[in-house]
């Protein structure tokens, strides 16, 4: 069963990747395009995360030891991020009218929906992981508030989501919006830290065999 989930990370990691490349092709024939601004979304440093943890969970599954903790720890930081990416999208964004005439569609689904579904699916299922300590919310919420800083401090140079436009909705709005983020960061992590206690399927369990007749 290990080089099966290898598999099935190896796979999503592709699509990430390919997701990226597509998305950022396009978004070069974009006259005002900016390489800070096309890598300073959420949507894609979560994505590109996951990617990266996907590929680090993919190699330690085929050891037959336990993975480092720092690894585990990726995972469970990668899954939380790409949670809120995927709720955010579609509780929020996805019923506002696109105002990029950039954006590749199917390039989108895959950063919005099906990766935010396979990443958690694969952190709740996939037992190769450690139990999470409770420490780990505060470090899951220090990468979204430092996103936040940036994105604040650099104002009206780049607003990447329409609730983070002080000029539109006011700076109250924007500092509400901030700690709503911050509280979902926090309920999500503690989620990805009750899921780390279950052990639905084992890698290491091997694969039943059909006998033959």
């Amino acid at each position: 069963m290990r080089a099966s989930v290898a598999v099935l990370r190896t796979a999503a990691a592709v699509a990430v990747l390919v997701a990226v490349v597509a998305q950022w092709e396009n978004s070069l024939r974009d006259p005002g395009y900016r390489f800070v601004d096309f890598f300073g979304y959420f949507t894609i440093q979560s994505n590109l995360i996951v990617l990266l943890a996907l590929l680090v969970g993919a190699f330690t599954v085929l050891r037959r030891t336990s993975p480092p903790r720092w690894t585990v720890a990726l995972r469970a930081a990668a899954t939380t991020y790409i949670a809120l990416t995927g709720l955010v999208f579609n509780l929020v964004l996805a019923g506002l009218p696109s105002t990029d005439p950039y954006t590749v569609g199917w390039a989108s689904d895959v950063f919005h929906r099906v990766i935010p579904l396979y990443v958690v699916v694969d952190w709740v299922v996939f037992a190769d992981r450690d139990r999470q300590p409770w420490r780990r919310l505060w470090q899951f919420v220090v990468f979204p508030l430092v996103w936040l800083v940036v994105v604040l401090a650099r104002g009206a140079d780049f607003v990447p989501y329409p609730f983070l436009d002080v000029a539109a909705v006011g700076g109250g709005v924007v500092a509400l919006w901030c700690v709503a983020i911050a509280l979902a960061v926090a309920v999500i992590g503690a989620l990805i830290v009750v899921a780390s206690r279950l052990r639905l399927l084992d890698p290491d369990r091997p694969v039943a065999q059909r006998s033959g007749s």
